[in-house]
């Protein structure tokens, strides 16, 4: 993480043994309790806003997907000449017999 000009403040109440695990964390990471507190709330912030990025762009996705099985745009030139190639070899191929 880059370092930045800290100028904000933030306040929290806890409880006393939730200020204890918290050292006890930051101490076992060798950082300061403001710093483990301050990095932690960063990772689960990014984690949350990642989920829901992820979300979002699947739902949108997932009606872009609908949209175009449902109303699909008709074969351009380069896809019906492709089509065509595609026939053509798989016509020259001998056929197997599938089991």
């Amino acid at each position: 993480m880059a370092i930045a000009e800290t100028t904000e403040r933030l306040e929290a109440r806890i409880t006393p043994d939730q200020k204890d695990l918290f050292k006890r964390a930051a101490s076992l990471r060798g950082v300061t309790l403001t710093d483990f507190v301050v990095s932690s709330a960063h990772e689960a912030a990014v984690k949350t806003l990642e989920a829901v990025h992820v979300i979002e762009f699947g739902r949108r996705d997932q009606r872009a997907f609908v949209e175009a099985l449902l109303n699909p745009e008709p074969p351009n030139k380069r896809l019906m000449a492709a089509a065509k190639r595609h026939g053509a070899a798989a016509e020259s191929r001998p056929r197997t017999r599938r089991r």
